[in-house]
């Protein structure tokens, strides 16, 4: 992650930003954030994640949607890329013809956790997804080989921590029947 000193951003100004680099940022105080290019690994598990999310939510014939790499605003200037999120499709109907950043909370937020992103994920998004008022954010560890669901609660996170070959409960998906190896084994090239 690189931080671009350059003038302050609204967050108007960052949602219509483009530097014709390609690389995806996330806007942190009115500054931009550029964001590394994840790895191969990142790519597979949230790849996994997202086809058995959808399946769930076709399964259970919700009127959600799951995403990869939209925007979520956590400040007045301030918003984040997250590499899941599940939202209703009433509040991605109203981002239909703008940028992909949500500014209402999404029903549940993924991360996948790299190198670069270990304080962004388990610090820095935390306190803002739950000052927001996402419900659920799981932050997938492949570094540590865990998953932690976390559950809003009063305001705050109450996490719980899975391994191995645990199933992980979801407050959002309460039928959903993964275990935290089939999601850190997606990852692997076979």
């Amino acid at each position: 992650m690189v931080n671009t000193a350059v003038r302050s951003l609204t967050f108007e100004e960052y949602l219509n930003y483009d530097d014709e680099s390609g690389f995806k940022s996330e806007l942190v105080d009115g500054q931009l954030e550029i964001m590394n290019p994840p790895t191969i690994e990142h790519f597979l598990i949230c790849k996994f994640l997202e086809k058995t999310l959808d399946g769930e939510v076709l399964h259970l014939n919700l009127p959600w949607l799951c995403f990869r790499e939209t925007g979520v605003r956590t400040s007045r200037n301030k918003s984040r890329l997250s590499d899941l999120c599940v939202v209703t499709v009433e509040d991605a109907k109203e981002l239909r013809n703008t940028s992909a950043v949500f500014e209402s909370a999404p029903l549940l937020i993924v991360e996948v956790v790299s190198p670069e992103s270990v304080k962004r994920d388990y610090r820095y998004k935390r306190s803002e997804y739950a000052a927001l008022g996402v419900p659920e954010y799981w932050i997938v560890d492949p570094l540590e080989s865990n998953i932690s669901v976390l559950l809003l609660e009063e305001g705050l996170y109450e996490d719980t921590v899975f391994t191995a070959n645990q199933k992980i409960i979801s407050r959002t998906f309460s039928e959903l029947n993964i275990t935290v190896e089939q999601v850190l084994n997606a990852g692997n090239l076979v």
